[in-house]
C-alpha cells in the first residue's frame, strides 16, 4: 500500500512543499530513502524504526520505500522524521490516510519517540497557508513561531503518540494561539543610550543622518575616542520594525535555529562579529548553506569594528549585500538567495598604532605603515559607503562633566518622523529608505536648483569623486532635508553630506 504525507524543505528563507510517498510490498526487509536525501535524511530510517517500536507500534519487517518529492531538490534536516514515521504507519493501516494527507508536519524523532525542535518552522507556516493546507503539526518548542501565522490551526506536539492519536481521531490537540499584541509589548534595552556618551556631538550628528536613511557609516578615530561606544548605542535610535520587516528578519532566525522560541524578532538585530571570522561566517555558506551575519543583521545594524583587521577577502565579499540587499549562495546543485539588507557601521584606527593626528600622543607609524594599513580596505567597498565621520579623542573635561547629552528617545523620534516621511515618499516605489533609492529616484527625488548644483560640481570635481559618490551625496542631502521636514534640498544639506566624505577630503 502506499501511503503520503506532507513536510516542507527549506530552500533559502523559503520553505518548499516536499510529498513523502511510502510503498510497503513484499520481499526481504529493507528500508530504502530515495529524492536526494542528505546523510541525516537516510538515518531517519534508524530513528524512525525505534521510535515506532519503542512507541508500541510494529515496524513492517517487509521492503520499505520512501520517496520526497521533487526529486530534483536536495533534502536536508531532521525535519523528515515525523512524516516519515507517519506515512510509514498509515501505509500499515495504522493511522487513518486521509487525515495524514490533510496536514503538513515536521519533526525530529528521538529512539524514544519524543518529538524534538526542528529549524524553519516559521517559512513553514507561511508556506502551508499559501499552499491552502488546514492544520500544521509541529514540535512544542517551535509552536510560537509556526502560529504567527493566524490562519493555520498550528497543533503542538511533543511525542508520536500525539500525533496518531491526533490523526486517528481518539484525542484532540488545541490549536496553539499567540496574541500577536503580547509580541510588541516588550520594552527597549535602556543600557545603552545616547546620554551616556560624552562629548563627540559632531558624530552623533553623523549617526543620526546615517540611520534616519538607512546609510551606511565609517567611522575613523584614535583608540579610546568612543567609535564601539557611539556604534553599539545606534540600535538605541533605529525606529521599530513594522510587522513584515519583523517577519523577514525572524525567517531568517529561525532559517538558522536561533529564534530559541520566540515568535518573532522584533526588535532591529546589532551584529559585531570578530575579525577573524571567515567568508562564509559574514555572508553564509557552508557545506550545508547557512545564514551568515550579513543575514542576521537584515533590517539591522552590522557593525565590523577595527575595519582593516578583516581579511580582504572577506571584506569585499560585501559587494553584493551594499548594493543588492541580498546575498547569492552558488552550489553545484543550487543557488541560496538570502536577504541581507542591513545599515552597515565600521570602525578604525586612522593608522596601525592609532594616534596619527593626535593632539597629545605622537604617531610612531612610518607613512608606508600607515598606507597599507589603510590600502587593506579596497575603494569598491569604501565608495560603497555613504558617511565618513572623525571621531577625535574627548576632552578630558568633557568626560568629568555631568548630564547634558540627549538621550536615544528624542533622536529616536525625530528618525522615525524622517524614516516615515521617506515610506510617504517611496511608497509605490518598492523600497523603504533614502539609501536604496536608484538613480531613477534620485532623479525624481533629489532636484537641486542652480547654487546646489553648483556646490556639488565643484566639490565632485575637487575630490574627485565617483559616480556612486556622487548619487550616496544626494541620497544622503535628501535625509538632512527630511530630518528638518523640508521638501527641498538647499545648499546647507549638500555642504553637510559633502563634510561627511572625510575620506576623499583628505585624499585618503
Amino acid at each position: 500500500m502506499i501511503a503520503k504525507t506532507y513536510t516542507c524543505s527549506l530552500l533559502g528563507i523559503d520553505a518548499v512543499a516536499v510529498e513523502v510517498e511510502v510503498d510497503i510490498s513484499s520481499g526481504l526487509p529493507y528500508f530504502a530513502t530515495v529524492g536526494l536525501p542528505d546523510n541525516i535524511v537516510r538515518e531517519s530510517k534508524d530513528r524512525v524504526k525505534a521510535a515506532l517500536q519503542n512507541s508500541g507500534y510494529a515496524f513492517p519487517m517487509e521492503r520499505i520505500t520512501v520517496n520526497l518529492a521533487p526529486a530534483h531538490l536536495k533534502k536536508e534536516g531532521a525535519g523528515f522524521d515525523l512524516p516519515i514515521a507517519v506515512g510509514i504507519l498509515a501505509a500499515t493501516g495504522a493511522v487513518d490516510y486521509k487525515r495524514s494527507e490533510a496536514a503538513v508536519m515536521a519533526g525530529e524523532l528521538s529512539l524514544d519517540g519524543r518529538v524534538k525542535p526542528v529549524a524553519g518552522c516559521l517559512p513553514m507556516s507561511i508556506l502551508a497557508r499559501d499552499a491552502g493546507y488546514r492544520e500544521l503539526i509541529v514540535p512544542a518548542e517551535n509552536a510560537r513561531e509556526a502560529a504567527v501565522i493566524d490562519s493555520v490551526s498550528v497543533r503542538p506536539v511533543k511525542h508520536l503518540s500525539e500525533v496518531v492519536e491526533f490523526l486517528n481521531g481518539r484525542s484532540e490537540i488545541p490549536p496553539f494561539k499567540v496574541d500577536h499584541d503580547s509580541i510588541w509589548d516588550c520594552e527597549r534595552s535602556d543600557e545603552c543610550d545616547f546620554e551616556d556618551v560624552k562629548g563627540q556631538e559632531l558624530a552623533k550628528r553623523g549617526l543620526e543622518v546615517a540611520t534616519a536613511g538607512a546609510h551606511n557609516l565609517l567611522m575613523i578615530g584614535p583608540p579610546g575616542a568612543g567609535k564601539t561606544m557611539l556604534a553599539q548605542r545606534i540600535s538605541s535610535i533605529m525606529p521599530p520594525l513594522s510587522f513584515e520587516e519583523a517577519l523577514e528578519t525572524s525567517k531568517v532566525f529561525s532559517v538558522a535555529g536561533m529564534l530559541h522560541g520566540a515568535p518573532l524578532i522584533v526588535n532591529r538585530q546589532f551584529r559585531s562579529p570578530h575579525h577573524t571570522i571567515s567568508d562564509a561566517g559574514l555572508v553564509g555558506g557552508g557545506h550545508i548553506p547557512r545564514p551568515g551575519e550579513v543575514s542576521l543583521a537584515h533590517n539591522g545594524v552590522l557593525f565590523l569594528d577595527e575595519f582593516p583587521e578583516f581579511r580582504r577577502n572577506v571584506v569585499d565579499l560585501l559587494r553584493q549585500p551594499l548594493e543588492d540587499g541580498q546575498v547569492t549562495i552558488a552550489r553545484a546543485s543550487m543557488a541560496l538567495t538570502y536577504p541581507a539588507r542591513f545599515m552597515l557601521v565600521a570602525a578604525m584606527n586612522p593608522c596601525p598604532c592609532g594616534y596619527s593626528g593626535h593632539p597629545a600622543r605622537p604617531c610612531t607609524c612610518s607613512a608606508a605603515q600607515t598606507q597599507r594599513y589603510r590600502g587593506r580596505i579596497s575603494g569598491p567597498i569604501l565608495d560603497r559607503i555613504d558617511l565618513h565621520i572623525d571621531v577625535p579623542s574627548v576632552e578630558y573635561e568633557k568626560l568629568r562633566s555631568e548630564g547634558g547629552a540627549e538621550k536615544s528617545s528624542s533622536v529616536r523620534e525625530r528618525v522615525a518622523k524622517a524614516r516615515r516621511i521617506q515610506l510617504e515618499r517611496l511608497s509605490g516605489e518598492g523600497i523603504y529608505s533614502n539609501s536604496q533609492m536608484k538613480p531613477r529616484h534620485i532623479k525624481k527625488f533629489c532636484q537641486l536648483d542652480s547654487s546646489g548644483q553648483s556646490i556639488l560640481d565643484q566639490a565632485v570635481r575637487q575630490l574627485g569623486l565617483s559616480a556612486r559618490a556622487y548619487h550616496r551625496i544626494l541620497k544622503v542631502a535628501r535625509t538632512i532635508a527630511d530630518l528638518e521636514g523640508t521638501g527641498k534640498i538647499v545648499p546647507n544639506h549638500l555642504l553637510e553630506a559633502i563634510q561627511y566624505r572625510t575620506l576623499d577630503r583628505k585624499m585618503f
